[in-house]
């Protein structure tokens, strides 16, 4: 583990942007920055569109680890280049950004209100050239639909069962089991997971640390103590659909979470817009979201 770099995750004053958006939902994205299905015809120059908003994201002036002090990769970004250089090795060397891997394959079908993740088989090669890349730590995400108990234990048990494979590797693993926004028991749903995520992180061995990636809690403060339990590096929050300026308000009644914000940090930015005023938006947002991240 690079020690500069866990000194920056624990203790640095910013917020994690996530750039991890898979192929799934980037149409979605693309559209939002003014980019329109007509625009690709295939995959590939789907994927090349996409890459050219992060690298213009990371590109900008604003975007360095003065503010933003991790940023989460989708697989296929950190096998490409930012400004010249590998993707993980600009972030780092060249903006002061950790660098993260999203590293699940997608969610399986709801079941019992949950997803989990799917099925990993190559997920040992896939961390053994992340560490290779320059990797600091990987991601990955779960779905709770209802505050059923066995399900949110099942989802919890997965997670840290495949963060410890991590971990084995020397990277740091983000446990992400979102809590849909939606649900009517959402705060329920939060107290089931609390009790869970408290009780493996008890388990972890000594000097083993993990992050925690939550939805914005419906109490304000639901996770102040995993904010402070000695196995927690640091604890994340997405936006999970909320806009960007009730996702911060949010945010700042939490002591202690940072941001980990996905479409929250590219709302605004759009692919029309002259390199001065895209930098001028992003600037602003990266600011709005670092301030309501040192808030707490």
């Amino acid at each position: 583990m690079n020690q500069k770099q866990a000194e920056q995750m624990r203790s640095g004053a910013g917020f994690v942007a996530a750039l991890d958006q898979s192929g799934g939902s980037t149409p979605k994205v693309l559209g939002l920055y003014g980019i329109g299905a007509d625009a690709f015809s295939n995959d590939a120059e789907m994927f090349d569109l996409m890459h050219a908003m992060r690298a213009r994201i990371v590109n900008a002036p604003a975007f360095n680890g003065e503010r933003v002090i991790g940023a989460i990769l989708f697989e296929m970004t950190m096998d490409r280049e930012f400004g010249g250089k590998p993707a993980a090795d600009y972030l780092w060397n060249d903006k002061g950004v950790v660098p993260f891997l999203k590293c699940d394959q997608g969610l399986a079908d709801e079941q019992g209100g949950i997803q989990l993740m799917n099925p990993m088989p190559e997920l040992d090669d896939l961390l053994s050239r992340a560490v290779g890349k320059g990797i600091f730590g990987t991601k990955m995400r779960s779905v709770i639909h209802a505050a059923t108990p066995s399900g949110i234990a099942d989802v919890v048990a997965q997670q840290f069962e495949i963060g410890h494979q991590i971990l084995g590797h020397g990277l740091v693993p983000i446990i992400e089991p979102e809590v849909t926004i939606s649900i009517a028991d959402k705060a329920e749903a939060e107290d089931l997971l609390l009790a869970e995520i408290s009780a493996h992180l008890d388990k972890l061995p000594e000097g083993q640390e993990v992050m925690l990636k939550l939805s914005l809690p419906t109490r304000a403060n639901q996770y102040k103590s995993l904010v402070d339990h000695p196995k927690v590096m640091r604890v994340v929050a997405l936006s999970g659909g909320y806009s960007r300026d009730d996702a911060n308000r949010m945010l700042a009644e939490n002591t202690g979470m940072i941001a980990s914000f996905s479409r929250a940090l590219a709302e605004g930015l759009t692919a029309q817009q002259s390199d001065e005023d895209f930098n001028a938006t992003i600037a602003a947002t990266i600011d709005s979201i670092y301030q309501a991240s040192i808030a707490g």
